[in-house]
């Protein structure tokens, strides 16, 4: 079976739940000796089912996709789905930043509700959680737009409790809902090689395949929040990463080493990492443009100490990395790239970086 074709088995589930209770009323009515009558309300039913009847293999130019967040990491991603064929509705806060992609093909409206509504597949891609309930629960939401047997999948970085939340408002429309946050960064989003972590129902997770291999590898992780929570836990790791990357960069330089040499000597060893290729160089050209913006890390961050909270647990390496960036919001740094942590170790050390301005 095609990776797509998957996405029928969701549908014919709501069928299922959707037409059980119209059988049971016809068959209580006809128990009773009176003939079933043809409301309208019966009517509804079959047209609801029927259009979740409808064959839903992910194919370019059968399947319609909404994208919702066209910053830094959404633009390239649904750029990808856009190459590859598909039709495209999209809506960002900002119109500019979705004019590139309305360039290409995609068309812009004015509302994630009005995305849903042109769409059978939505993604979402937004900074905050309160953005992704706005976008997808808020009340010109996609929830509100979406057809019996649509999906919606968030890319954001948010609370697993509130993709859970999404996930039951969804399953009570007749709807999917997948939480599938994503790591890599801009680079990763631009070559299309982002690592996606799904959490929800695996038949619809593979039925997204066609989607999820235009942007990178996906791995299912489980139900509902699973996505999120992995997420969560790849930020945990990030952090305590990219703070023993800069500190090993600042002790280097302040024994005498010539930092490029150092970073050459340990990337094929133990201490090589994807923060170090991804981030090693920027740092010593003193590059700090977003491919994911501080104040972004910060809230990912908190919601993880949250989740430790609830959980009863004790992460001090993420608390200490936490309030390290903290420390570069408060010096007004929360719009550059992560890499920017070896500005908050600078000032604690009164030492800067040599600048390196050669590849």
């Amino acid at each position: 079976m095609a990776p797509g074709a998957c996405l029928l088995l969701p549908r014919v589930n709501f069928i299922a739940r959707h037409l059980a209770p119209l059988h049971r009323a016809f068959l209580h009515r006809s128990s009773l000796g009176s003939s079933p009558t043809l409301t309208p309300s019966f009517f509804r039913g079959l047209q609801a089912a029927a259009a979740a009847a409808v064959s839903s293999e992910v194919l370019p130019g059968s399947t319609r996709i909404g994208w919702i967040g066209t910053g830094v990491m959404g633009q390239a991603m649904c750029g990808h789905i856009l190459e590859a064929g598909f039709s495209l509705t999209v809506f960002n806060r900002t119109p500019s930043k979705a004019e590139a992609l309305c360039q290409k093909g995609a068309v812009m409206v004015n509302s994630p509700n009005a995305v849903a509504h042109q769409s059978d597949i939505v993604f979402t891609i937004v900074g905050y959680p309160s953005d992704v309930r706005e976008v997808i629960l808020g009340e010109k939401g996609v929830v509100q737009g979406l057809q019996p047997g649509g999906i919606v999948v968030d890319m954001s970085t948010s609370d697993p409790a509130l993709a859970r939340e999404i996930y039951a408002v969804a399953q009570e429309r007749g709807c999917e809902s997948v939480d599938a946050p994503v790591s890599g960064g801009d680079k990763g989003a631009k070559a299309g090689t982002l690592a996606i972590m799904a959490g929800g129902r695996e038949d619809t997770v593979k039925g997204l395949l066609p989607l999820f291999k235009c942007m990178g590898t996906p791995t299912y992780m489980g139900p509902a929040g699973s996505g999120q929570s992995c997420k969560l836990a790849n930020q945990i790791t990030i952090a305590s990463t990219m703070v023993g990357l800069v500190e090993g960069m600042l002790y280097a330089h302040k024994a005498g080493l010539d930092v490029t040499t150092y970073l050459q000597a340990i990337g094929g060893g133990a201490a090589g990492s994807k923060s170090l290729e991804l981030y090693a160089t920027r740092i010593q050209k003193r590059d700090f443009a977003p491919g994911f913006y501080v104040h972004h890390f910060v809230k990912d961050l908190g919601i993880a100490l949250h989740e430790c909270q609830q959980m009863g647990i004790s992460l001090p390496g993420l608390a200490l990395a936490q309030q390290l960036y903290v420390s570069l919001k408060g010096y007004g740094e929360g719009n550059l790239g992560t890499q920017a942590l070896i500005l908050t170790l600078e000032r604690l050390n009164n030492l800067t970086l040599p600048t390196r301005n050669t590849d």
